[in-house]
């Protein structure tokens, strides 16, 4: 029995949906996670320390001999699988590529000297946002370069609110434990609508899994995706360009192999820019709304086929249009509830509802906190019957912070664009 290795953090989302998808495909499996107990009984299991990936693919080696297949999960052990798959001479994406998805402002540079079209940006030290910002043109986004799930990015609209925004990040950067000094990537501000492009790379070519849209304006402050929903309604022309786009990226930076998420921004002036590119698959739970083939794969197993090399023979999205809302986190506080679940629920459309954060934990907003209170999923014939479906759950859903009612604002409300 052939054996996959899936990296992951112990407070991944998605470890359970690929130790599934590996069960399906008849893989023993081995977690290698940060955590000091095994994540689940039926796997082997290697504790590994993220901070030291050299450390950590080595201990997968050592564990792991015979391996078939290493996956990453999620950013933070996109490194370890790397190296790790490296050293068992399984197809890999180079370390330098992988180590410059991890870094905002890396990924910047080399972009800007491969010619991809991006937002003007810049660095800046400590003291320096406004002056950089000023430089850019305001309104622009600041960002940390390694923190993740839109954590710390904030958009600044003048010179005014530069000094506390900065303020701002750098105490997000010292609670998540990195160097409050570090620099910040400044960026001008695109106006316009994102996609989210799904795809595995073969050889650095993209076979195209899902054009994903992004029905919720980004604007700011803050920049918490709300929902997706796929096949994208947007004309063919844009959607070629995007995934040209996100093509073009990869290839700039060195993937070659495995999944690739990248997030594009379209102007009013039908021009795309990227705004990011990822060496893993779609976040959070989200990609439990997609399915591939007759048999509608799991996006996991579609994953999981490419490290082992073997072909999806039908990567076509398996049902006519799908989508998920990510609820949102309104407030910082003790997370009291999400009620009228089961009223969500028979809505018609809406197929789960996956509230993945226990009651009685501290959640934490944008733009200091990282994670969603939870997932809807749902099917129909058309993407605007999904998200109606999407939004009519949203707007049902009441979700209680320190026993309080507290509105998530926009999304029921908003409008398809």
């Amino acid at each position: 029995m052939k054996t996959a290795v899936i990296v992951a953090g112990c407070e991944s989302y998605r470890t359970a949906d690929f130790l599934a998808a590996a069960s399906l495909l008849r893989l023993a499996t081995v977690v290698a996670t940060d955590t000091r107990a095994p994540i689940d009984g039926t796997a082997g299991y290697v504790e590994v320390d993220f901070a030291d990936p050299v450390e950590a693919a080595a201990r997968i080696v050592v564990a792991v001999p015979d391996a078939a297949a290493v996956i990453a999960v999620d950013d933070e052990g996109v490194h370890t699988a790397a190296l790790a798959a490296e050293a068992l001479q399984l197809p890999h994406n180079p370390s330098e590529a992988v180590i410059v998805t991890k870094d905002k402002l890396a990924m910047r540079r080399l972009m800007a000297s491969a010619g991809i079209a991006q937002p003007r940006f810049a660095e800046a030290g400590v003291g320096d946002v406004p002056e950089v910002a000023a430089h850019i043109g305001f309104p622009v986004v600041v960002k940390p370069v390694g923190l993740s799930a839109s954590r710390g990015v904030i958009r600044v609209n003048g010179a005014v609110d530069a000094p506390p925004a900065e303020f701002r990040i750098r105490k997000i950067l010292a609670a998540a434990h990195r160097h409050p000094s570090e620099p910040l990537l400044v960026e001008q501000y695109v106006p316009g609508v994102e996609l989210a492009i799904e795809g595995i790379l073969v050889d650095g070519d993209v076979t195209v899994l899902a054009v994903i849209d992004k029905p919720d304006p980004l604007e700011g402050p803050f920049f918490e995706e709300t929902m997706f929903v796929t096949p994208s309604r947007h004309s063919p022309h844009l959607q070629e360009a995007a995934v040209a786009l996100a093509g073009d990226a990869a290839r700039a930076l060195g993937l070659r192999v495995g999944p690739m998420h990248a997030e594009v921004r379209m102007s009013p002036d039908g021009s795309v820019q990227l705004v990011e590119i990822a060496a893993r698959s779609i976040g959070g739970l989200c990609g439990r709304s997609l399915s591939f083939g007759l048999l509608g794969e799991s996006l996991e197993v579609v994953v999981l086929r490419s490290a082992l090399g073997t072909s999806n023979s039908d990567s076509g999205l398996g049902q006519p249009a799908t989508g998920v809302l990510m609820v949102p986190i309104p407030a910082s506080g003790i997370f009291t509830g999400v009620e009228n679940i089961e009223q969500a629920k028979a809505i018609t459309g809406i197929d789960e509802v996956d509230i993945t954060v226990m009651k009685g934990r501290p959640v934490q907003a944008l733009p200091e906190g990282d994670r969603y209170l939870g997932f809807v999923f749902a099917s129909g014939a058309t993407p605007d019957a999904v998200e109606d479906a999407l939004r009519q759950a949203a707007a049902t859903m009441i979700v209680t912070i320190d026993g309080e009612e507290v509105a998530s604002d926009g999304i029921a409300a908003t409008t398809r664009q």
